[in-house]
């Protein structure tokens, strides 16, 4: 039996209760290896992140930029596996009740095969799954397995996103709607995009669920500036690039919370 909710509920609830906005952060899992994961992950709960997200590498990340295809790359490159990446999430589970997500390709899913996979994310500790290449069309096994495992899928709305698929995401998603700000892939951006107050009022006209703004959110003045507009912003590249920066640093773990620390202070600026 599936429990009533997960971290990543529990987490927005207690959010929306205390009238804040959320901090979703994006790593690569495995760069520089699995260790500094574990570690790094702790600092950025330490430093006020409501949710990590874990990016298992794959050879072929169509979604991603290029910041966060060279993470991929050097999470394969020190021998990171998904179950190595799950062993990582138990280990993290003895130390942290931080919300875990995999952003991840179906691919990886397959290989393993997806019950077989699902059955051991939720022993591990992960709360949700967002699979970057699955259309929500083809997803019902997905979607209940994940449901009996108490997962959350997380399913993406782009600026291109019709109406009608809109509505259909809407009545699929749980534990919060990722609103992917541009269009293209990952990365760092100068500005932030001019849809988003648009783009999230429209999601909101078919759903309740707590909406997460990410794509190109660089500094903690453009994390203040999306959080007026989303229930919690995301940001992935700028915080990759810090880790390729540090990598090799004992103190990486520190030094990327730091900026962390900075990002949870801005949004935290702006009440629900």
């Amino acid at each position: 039996m599936s429990p009533v909710s997960n971290r990543i509920e529990e987490r927005f609830r207690r959010l929306r209760e205390e009238r804040r906005k959320g901090l979703v952060v994006y790593i690569g899992a495995g760069d520089p290896d699995l260790e500094a994961t574990r570690r790094l992950t702790l600092a950025l709960d330490r430093a006020g992140v409501d949710v990590v997200e874990l990016g298992v590498p794959f050879s072929d990340p169509l979604a991603d930029g290029i910041v966060n295809q060279l993470a991929a790359q050097r999470g394969l490159a020190s021998g990171t596996t998904p179950p190595k990446v799950l062993a990582t999430v138990a280990a993290i589970r003895r130390e942290s009740e931080v919300p875990v997500v995999l952003y991840i390709y179906f691919n990886l899913l397959h290989r393993v095969g997806l019950a077989n996979f699902i059955r051991d994310a939720a022993a591990a500790g992960v709360d949700g799954l967002l699979v970057l290449d699955l259309p929500p069309e083809e997803a019902d096994e997905y979607e209940g397995l994940m449901r009996d495992a108490g997962m959350c899928p997380i399913w993406l709305v782009a600026p291109t996103t019709p109406e009608a698929r809109v509505e259909r995401i809407a009545r699929r998603a749980k534990g919060f709607i990722y609103y992917v700000s541009r269009e293209g892939v990952t990365g760092m951006q100068a500005s932030v995009s001019t849809t988003i107050a648009d783009m999230t009022a429209r999601i909101r006209r078919h759903s309740d669920l707590p909406i997460a703004v990410g794509f190109g959110i660089s500094n903690p003045e453009q994390a203040r500036e999306v959080a007026r507009h989303a229930e919690a912003i995301v940001v992935g590249s700028a915080i990759v690039h810090r880790v390729a920066t540090h990598g090799q640093d004992p103190a990486m773990p520190d030094q990327v919370g730091a900026f962390a620390a900075e990002l949870a202070r801005a949004v935290a600026e702006v009440s629900a």
